[in-house]
C-alpha cells in the first residue's frame, strides 16, 4: 500500500534505530481537535505492509473515538514491528520515545497491544508526550478498569434501547476473552444481577475467572460461547470477530463488547441491522480507556473526574442509538456522523487565530 493512499492521513513517520532493533511507525490521522492521542502497539507484524496497514486503520479509529468521547484530541496510533516478549528492552523503548518527542507534540502516546504502564515510563523518560504510565511514575496506571466501566454503562444503554429499561438482572451475557478488561467487566454483571457465560484461550486467564467468581459459567470456545442462548454478546478479545459465520449461529439481541474493529467488514453492520441485533460501535463502547490517559496527560490524574466522565458512554451510547433509530441508520453510520461533525464543527475553530 502506498502512503498517498491513506485516507486524509497528516502525517506518517518510519522511526528506525538498527543498534536497538526498533522498527516503527507512528501515523497521525488528525490533530483537528487537538494532539493526535493514541497507543503503541507492539507486534510481530508479518511484514512491514501489514504493520503499516494497521497504524493506518487504527489511527483514523482513534480520530473518531476521541471525538465521539468528547475529547480535545486528535487521533493517532503507533505500530513497533517485532516480538514484545523477545525484541523489547529498555534501550529500544526509549529510542522509541525521542521519536515521540520529535513530533513536538503532534502524538502523545499511551499503551496497547503489547505495551504497559512499564513500558509507558521508559518512553516517558525521552518524551513529555506520554501518557498510561504508572502510578509510581505519576501516572493514572492501568486504564482496563475505566474502559470495562465504559463497556458496562453502554451496554446499560442499550438494554434500555431494547429492552426499556437499565436492568440487567436475569439477562445472560456471553464474555469473550478474560484479559484485562474482561475480567473487570465480569464484576459490574455479577452486581447487576446478569448470569455471566465466558471463555478464554488462555488457562491461566479461566483459573482467575474461576477462583474469584465461581458463578460463571465457563465454556469451550466462543463458537460455544455465541450458541449458548445468550441475550448480549460481549466480545472482549479480539478484532473481526463479527463475520459471516458469526451472524448465522448469534441469536443474541446486543453486540456490546471491549474489543477494537469488531467487525470483519464494513457492511456487517449492516446485516447485523437486518438480523435486529442491536450493535454498539466498539469505539464507543470501549472508549474509557482513553479518556483516563486524556485526562492523565492533561492535568494531575483524578479518577473520580475520569470516571464521571466514562459514565457519560451512557448517554453517548443512547445518542447514537437514538439516533440510528431515527434514521434508518445503522449505529456505526450514527457514530460516525456525531464524531464527523464535532470534528468539522470545532476543528474549524482553529481558523480563528489566538494572538499571545
Amino acid at each position: 500500500m502506498s502512503i498517498f493512499d491513506a485516507t486524509g492521513h497528516e502525517q506518517v513517520v518510519f522511526c528506525h534505530d538498527p543498534d536497538t532493533g526498533l522498527r516503527a511507525i507512528i501515523a497521525v490521522y488528525s490533530t483537528a481537535l487537538g494532539p493526535a492521542l493514541g497507543g503503541t502497539r507492539f507486534y510481530p507484524y508479518a511484514s512491514e505492509e501489514e504493520a503499516l496497514t494497521d497504524v493506518l486503520h487504527l489511527s483514523e479509529g482513534m480520530a473518531y473515538k476521541n471525538a465521539i468521547a468528547g475529547l480535545d484530541h486528535g487521533g493517532g496510533k503507533a505500530v513497533i514491528w517485532g516480538d514484545p516478549v523477545a525484541d523489547k528492552s529498555e534501550a529500544l523503548l526509549r529510542a522509541y520515545g525521542r521519536f515521540v518527542e520529535s513530533l513536538g507534540g503532534r502524538y502523545v502516546t499511551a499503551c496497547d497491544v503489547g505495551t504497559y504502564v512499564e513500558d509507558m515510563d521508559h518512553v516517558a523518560r525521552e518524551t513529555r508526550h506520554v501518557s498510561g504510565r504508572s502510578p509510581e511514575a505519576g501516572g493514572a496506571g492501568d486504564s482496563s478498569i475505566l474502559t470495562a466501566f465504559g463497556v458496562f454503562q453502554a451496554m446499560r444503554s442499550a438494554a434500555q434501547h431494547r429492552w426499556g429499561a437499565v436492568d440487567l438482572a436475569g439477562r445472560t451475557v456471553g464474555v469473550a476473552g478474560l484479559g484485562k478488561v474482561g475480567r473487570h467487566l465480569i464484576p459490574h454483571l455479577i452486581e447487576a444481577g446478569a448470569e455471566v457465560v465466558a471463555c478464554d484461550v488462555n488457562d491461566a486467564a479461566i483459573r482467575w475467572t474461576q477462583e474469584r467468581f465461581p458463578q460463571v459459567r465457563i465454556v469451550a470456545d466462543a463458537d460455544e460461547l455465541i450458541a449458548s442462548g445468550i441475550h448480549v454478546y460481549a466480545p472482549c478479545a479480539l478484532g473481526g470477530v463479527l463475520n459471516e459465520g458469526t451472524l448465522k449461529a448469534l441469536d443474541a439481541e446486543i453486540v456490546c463488547g471491549a474489543a477494537n474493529n469488531q467487525l470483519a467488514a464494513p457492511e456487517i453492520a449492516d446485516e447485523l441491522d437486518r438480523a435486529g441485533i442491536l450493535y454498539c460501535p466498539d469505539y464507543v463502547v470501549n472508549s474509557g480507556g482513553v479518556i483516563q490517559v486524556a485526562d492523565e496527560y492533561d492535568g494531575a490524574f483524578d479518577f473520580k473526574r475520569a470516571e464521571r466522565r466514562t459514565a457519560g458512554i451512557f448517554e453517548t451510547t443512547g445518542r447514537i442509538l437514538d439516533r440510528a433509530k431515527g434514521e434508518g441508520t445503522t449505529p456505526v453510520a450514527a457514530a460516525n456522523a456525531l464524531a464527523e461533525e464535532r470534528m468539522a464543527a470545532v476543528g474549524r475553530l482553529q481558523r480563528l487565530r489566538l494572538f499571545r
